[in-house]
C-alpha cells in the first residue's frame, strides 16, 4: 500500500494541505499544534499497540494503515523538515487470560493459562519459540506486504532490557498516586486486591494479579505472596510488568510518544492512561478514536473469537490496496468486516485511482489514494470493474482466466493479461470469490408471464443490434423495452424523450432470472462484455427452463 518514502513538495500541494479537511491532515495538524514554537523534538514518534493473544485481524492492521496516513500528512505539512518513527509496539509479555478459540489445540495451552505469551509454546508449530512470537510474527508479515515503514518492539524485550528501568522506578515512588487514578475505577471486590504491578512468579512464572503487601520506592522493589510464600522482586528488568491501563500511559512516558490512535472500547479510558503518564512525568500524546469494526451478525470482531475476517482471507479474494481504502474511509464510523464488502471495496479503489489524475490538488488531498500510496498514487488503466467481472463469471461459469480473458479480448481489442496485468490479477480474484461466495447463494427463478414477455421482448431488441454495441446502445434498447411494460414503469421519474421513466425492479428481474441473483451491474455493460449472441442465449435458456431447474 505505501508508496514512496520521498514528500512532493510543490507548493500547490503545500497550500492544499495546510487548508486540507482530510482526517489525516486534522489529526497531523494536532501533532504540530502541540509544539507550538515550532521546538520539535529529534524524532516525533507515532505509535501503535498490539495485544498478540490471538491471531492478527485486520482491525490491527487498521491501525497501522491509518497511523501511516496521519504521519504522511505531517510530514508534508512539516515540509519533511522533522524526522518521524513508526513504532508497532506488542504488548507481548501480557498473560494469556484465555485459551483463544481458534488455535489447533486448545487443551495443550491450558497448563500456560497466565503465563507471559512469550513464554507459551507456539500451538501452530514451526520455529517459533513461542506463541507470542509466532502472532508477532504474523503480523510484521502483514505489515511487511504493504511496505510500511515501521520499527517493531516487543514488550518482553523491552521491559528485560530495562528500557522501561527508569519509568518503572518511579512508578515505585508515585505508587500511592497511581492508586489514586485506579481505585475509583474499580469494584470494591477488586479494590481489596488491585495493584499496578504484576510480579511473574519467580516459581510458576505466572503473571500474578496479587496485591502488594510493600512498595519500596528506595529499593525499587515490591513484596507480596507468591503462594504462601512472601517474595520481594525488583521492578526492573523484566521481573514485574504493569497491568494494563497503567502500562499504557507508562510506555507514553517512557518513549515520549506523540500520537497513538485506539478503538473505541479504550476511550472510556482514555482520561486514566493520560493521567499515568503525567503522574509518570511524561506528556499524553495526542489521539484519534475510531470505531470498532464488526462481523457479519454486527459483533465486535475479537482475536481470540476469530470472528470477521482475517488479514489472509481478504487477500486471498482481492488486493491488497482494497483493504487501505476500507481503513481509509470513515474511521469513526462503525462498518461491517465481513466478505461481502470486498467487491465494492476493490472497484471504489480504482475508481479513486482512475479520478485522481484529473483532480486540483484539494480534491487529491481528500482523495483516499493519494493518502494510501504517501502521495504517489500508481497510473492503473481498469477497462472492466471487479464488480462485472464477476457477473461475467456467473453468467459463463469460468473456471479459469482464459474463458474470461477470451470475453474481455472480444469486448475490449488489444486488452490483454500482458498489457493490463492488474486486471489479469482480479480476474483470478473473481473467480475464486464467485466460488467460495456467489456460487453457494446463487438461486434462479422462474420467470412469470410478464417477465417472459418482457425478456423475449430484450432478446428482439437485442438480436436487433449489430455485434460490438457498446454498453451504453445496449443499455438503452433494454430501457425502451421496459417503458412499454406498465409493470416497469416508475411515474416518479420522466424519460428523457417524455414518459415513465424506468423502475429497477425490472434490471432485479433479469438478474435474479438470468443470473441467479439478486443484484447486479450496469446491464448495457455486462452484455456488451458477455456478448450480445451469448446474452440473447441465456435469455432463451432461462424462458426454457433450464436456470432454474
Amino acid at each position: 500500500m505505501a508508496g514512496s518514502n520521498s514528500i512532493d513538495l510543490n507548493p500547490q500541494l503545500l497550500a492544499a494541505a495546510g487548508e486540507s479537511k482530510a482526517w489525516p491532515f486534522e489529526e497531523a495538524k494536532k501533532i504540530i499544534a502541540r509544539y507550538k514554537d515550532g521546538n520539535f523534538p529529534e524524532t516525533v514518534l507515532f505509535e501503535t499497540g498490539y495485544g498478540p493473544s490471538g491471531l492478527p485481524h485486520i482491525g490491527t492492521f487498521g491501525e497501522v494503515a491509518r497511523t501511516t496516513m496521519v504521519r504522511h500528512a505531517f510530514r508534508v505539512l512539516t515540509q519533511d523538515k522533522v524526522k518521524t518513527k513508526l513504532l508497532c509496539f506488542s504488548d507481548d509479555m501480557d498473560g494469556m487470560r484465555k485459551i483463544p478459540d481458534n488455535v489447533p489445540d486448545r487443551a495443550a495451552l491450558e497448563p500456560y493459562l497466565h503465563m507471559p505469551l512469550t513464554a507459551v509454546p507456539n500451538p501452530f508449530g514451526g520455529n517459533y519459540e513461542s506463541f507470542g512470537h509466532h502472532n508477532n510474527a504474523m503480523l510484521r508479515r502483514f505489515l511487511d506486504t504493504f511496505g510500511f515503514d515501521y520499527e517493531f518492539a516487543s514488550a518482553t524485550e523491552y521491559y528485560k532490557a530495562g528500557r522501561f528501568d527508569a519509568v518503572l522506578l518511579r512508578a515505585a515512588e508515585k505508587y500511592d498516586d497511581i492508586m489514586k487514578v485506579m481505585l475509583p475505577t474499580l469494584g470494591e471486590e477488586r479494590q481489596a486486591t488491585y495493584s499496578p504491578f504484576l510480579p511473574i512468579s519467580p516459581k510458576s512464572g505466572r503473571v500474578l494479579y496479587v496485591p502488594m503487601k510493600h512498595v519500596d520506592a528506595k529499593a525499587g522493589t515490591i513484596t507480596f505472596d507468591d503462594d504462601g510464600t512472601e517474595t520481594t522482586l525488583p521492578v526492573t528488568g523484566g521481573k514485574v510488568k504493569l497491568q494494563w491501563k497503567p502500562d499504557f500511559g507508562m510506555r507514553w512516558a517512557a518513549l515520549g510518544v506523540d500520537f497513538e490512535m485506539f478503538g473505541k472500547d479504550h476511550q472510556t479510558n482514555q482520561t486514566i492512561y493520560d493521567r499515568i503518564c503525567v503522574i509518570l512525568g511524561g506528556r499524553a500524546p495526542e489521539h484519534f478514536v475510531y470505531e470498532l469494526f464488526l462481523d457479519e451478525n454486527g459483533q465486535k470482531i475479537s482475536k481470540s473469537k476469530g470472528n470477521g475476517l482475517t488479514i489472509d482471507e481478504w487477500l486471498a479474494y482481492a488486493p491488497t490496496e482494497s483493504l487501505g481504502l476500507y481503513m481509509f474511509q470513515r474511521p469513526r464510523q462503525a462498518k461491517k468486516l465481513y466478505f461481502d464488502v470486498i467487491p465494492k471495496a476493490v472497484d471504489e479503489y480504482y475508481s479513486f485511482l482512475s479520478a485522481y489524475p484529473r483532480q486540483d490538488w484539494k480534491e487529491r488531498l481528500g482523495n483516499p489514494v493519494w493518502h494510501m500510496h504517501d502521495g504517489h498514487p500508481p497510473a492503473i488503466d481498469l477497462p472492466v470493474p471487479f464488480a462485472l467481472l464477476l457477473n461475467l463469471v456467473s453468467a459463463s461459469n469460468a473456471q479459469n482466466k482464459d474463458v474470461l480473458w477470451g470475453f474481455i479480448s472480444r469486448h475490449a481489442p488489444g486488452v490483454t493479461p500482458a498489457s493490463h496485468p492488474e486486471l489479469d490479477r482480479l480476474t483470478s480474484f473473481a473467480i475464486r470469490y464467485f466460488d467460495d461466495f456467489v456460487k453457494p447463494t446463487k438461486a434462479f427463478r422462474e420467470a412469470d408471464e410478464v417477465e417472459r414477455d418482457a425478456l423475449a421482448k430484450l432478446s428482439d431488441a437485442l438480436g436487433a443490434l449489430p455485434a460490438g454495441t457498446d454498453g451504453a446502445v445496449i443499455q438503452n434498447a433494454a430501457l425502451n423495452v421496459a417503458r412499454k411494460i406498465e409493470r416497469y414503469q416508475d411515474h416518479s421519474k420522466q424519460a428523457p424523450e417524455g414518459g415513465p421513466g424506468v423502475s429497477v425492479a425490472f434490471f432485479q428481474m433479469i438478474y435474479q432470472v438470468l443470473i441467479g441473483q439478486e443484484r447486479g451491474p450496469r446491464f448495457g455493460s455486462f452484455a456488451a462484455l458477455y456478448g450480445i449472441e451469448e446474452t440473447r442465449a441465456l435469455i432463451a435458456e432461462a424462458l426454457a427452463g433450464k436456470l432454474a431447474a
